[in-house]
């Protein structure tokens, strides 16, 4: 039997100090319509402010009802331990002992100690000295202890690169693939179990791809499907949403997605709600001047389901006013679009990552044949790229990601072969390699970041030459919280667990209660140190004291270790 600790709204030993003073519209689902509440101000106290002719009982009077209340926590909190105790007996397999908690739905630390057996949470508050024993005792005095963060945007293959000890080190226990529109081009059930078999390093969450379903419904790139098609597609989303699957991703901007009609679009979303999923998307053009029509498109499909902007942001945007104008359109479609989720996702870096495709012209992509492309509209095409590009901050803007031209800009290649930097890309081609784009706005994407409804993701991979795949999560910490104070350490945490977790219809992680499963975190905030950069990026984050995952130690003592203990989750329809 689980016991939950009534005690925990007690701030037994927890200093007035570290409540924070933005208390989470998070807790009241399936999400709040308005943004921060009015900061919370701790009331002065009036001990030693009393002029000395005022009488002192009213003090007096406070102090025994103070004391009072103190004494009503401690029995609590005993008769919970005991309740606990009577139940469950003395023996856990971890006990993290004197931390200080967030539990990833609110923005209210509390001290209290986490008890695990198995790979689940099963109790959480004040135990009683000498009446338990554990086989892993964690001192985590002085530490947070949260849950274990959630990435809603990811890359990387479980069958090639199972470790993925790039997001472990960041404190990311549970990731979701699938994304921008790709997942597996095979029955995802089969998939599933392939991925499962590798042991990943993390839990791992999958969408089924609109592009990929496109792909095996034999639609491919036609701009025009019949309605039978498109019946046909739903069908392979509705199978891929019975294995499992969170919902769907779409890649607009990229083929064969751009082809998409929004008919086609709609009717999917009517799968993923009837199914409480969720639909993330790469929406179909991010420069400024196009993105609140994009916006709206996806809106569209959030009257039959949830939506999820992936990589929110604004190329060439500018200043943190713009991002509210999004953050109003966003606002706007969630009063209207209810009982449906309207969120976003955003990683903290001011360059993208993608193909080189995406400075080329429809119609130099798939299904078009580049090579005749290119004999009958290189003038024209070359006059496309040096205008795309210029409009993109320029070629020192580009910094290549792949062999052989990674780590060089787009300027300095153009340099080396003594050509326009347009004659490079043509040479080069749509698909001949991918890239990091200067493009964001720091302000702007301060500002989007900020937002309640706005969770945390790193779109990077364990191969991608990016530091976001390896520095995002703690970065939003380091940088964001710590030195920037842009928001406090409990909705930094909240951004990163308990909202993801529940945008993604995940109801047994991103928080610690009991009866939840036991990914967990111990870390001190003024030790994260994110290591990457875009010269060096695969180099591992710091800090993470314990990272514990399913009950099991993936990093302790600030070490990875060598067992592999996620799993691979599916959606419970």
């Amino acid at each position: 039997m689980l016991v939950v600790s009534n005690t925990l709204p007690c701030p037994v030993d927890t200093p007035l100090s570290a409540v924070p003073r933005f208390p989470s519209p998070v807790g009241r689902l399936p999400f709040p319509a308005g943004r921060f509440p009015s900061p919370v101000h701790r009331l002065p106290s009036p001990v030693g402010r009393l002029p000395s002719a005022v009488p002192r009982l009213p003090v007096l009077v406070l102090l025994l009802i103070l004391v009072g209340w103190f004494s009503g926590c401690m029995r609590e909190q005993t008769q919970a331990f005991r309740a606990y105790h009577e139940k469950e007996g003395a023996l856990a397999d971890l006990w993290i002992q004197g931390g200080t908690v967030w539990n990833g739905l609110d923005t209210i630390s509390r001290k209290a100690d986490v008890l695990v057996r198995g790979d689940e949470i099963r109790y959480i508050g004040w135990v009683a000295p000498g009446k338990v024993r554990a086989k892993t005792v964690i001192d985590a005095r002085g530490k947070v202890v949260c849950p274990g963060f959630i990435d809603t945007h990811a890359h990387g293959d479980p069958l090639e690169t199972p470790e993925f000890a790039n997001f472990l080190a960041q404190g990311v226990t549970t990731i979701f693939l699938g994304q921008d529109g790709a997942s597996p081009e095979e029955d995802l059930g089969v998939w599933i179990e392939k991925a499962s078999a590798a042991e990943p390093g993390v839990n791992i969450g999958m969408f089924a791809g609109h592009g990929t379903l496109r792909a095996l419904s034999g639609i491919g790139y036609k701009p025009d499907p019949t309605e039978t098609e498109i019946l046909q597609m739903a069908g392979l989303l509705q199978k891929a949403m019975d294995q499992g699957a969170f919902g769907l991703s779409t890649g607009l901007e990229y083929t064969p997605g751009l082809y998409a009609p929004e008919r086609e679009l709609v009717e999917l979303a009517k799968v993923v709600g009837k199914n409480k999923g969720l639909i993330t998307s790469h929406m179909r053009n991010e420069d400024d001047e196009a993105l609140d029509n994009s916006l709206r498109e996806l809106l569209r499909q959030g009257r039959f389901c949830n939506v999820q902007a992936s990589h929110l942001k604004a190329v060439y945007g500018k200043g943190a006013p713009r991002a509210l104008e999004v953050l109003t359109l966003l606002d706007s479609a969630r009063q209207a679009n209810k009982p449906f989720s309207v969120t976003a996702d955003v990683y903290p870096y001011t360059a993208s990552y993608t193909g080189i495709g995406i400075v080329f012209p429809t119609w130099a992509k798939p299904p078009n044949e580049y090579a005749s492309v290119v004999t009958q509209r290189r003038e024209e095409l070359l006059a496309y790229l040096k205008t795309k590009v210029q409009a993109r901050n320029g070629p020192e803007a580009t910094l290549f990601g792949t062999k052989p031209y990674a780590g060089q800009t787009l300027a300095q290649l153009a340099a080396t072969q003594g050509k326009p930097f347009e004659e490079v890309l043509l040479d080069i081609g749509p698909g001949g390699a991918s890239a990091a784009y200067f493009v964001m706005d720091e302000a702007l994407q301060n500002r989007l970041l900020q937002d309640p409804f706005v969770m945390v993701c790193s779109d990077g991979s364990p191969t991608m030459r990016h530091p976001r795949g390896y520095g995002s999560f703690v970065k939003v910490i380091e940088t964001y919280s710590l030195k920037q104070e842009a928001f406090p350490l409990g909705e930094a945490i909240r951004k990163m667990t308990g909202l993801p977790a529940q945008t993604m219809g995940l109801s047994n992680r991103g928080m610690l209660a009991p009866g939840k499963k036991a990914d967990i975190l111990v870390f001190d905030p003024s030790a994260l140190r994110e290591n990457t950069r875009y010269d060096d990026p695969f180099q591992l984050a710091t800090g993470m004291d314990w990272v514990i995952l399913n009950g099991n130690p993936a990093i302790a003592q600030g070490k990875i270790q060598n067992g592999r203990w996620g799993k691979m989750l599916r959606k419970a329809n």
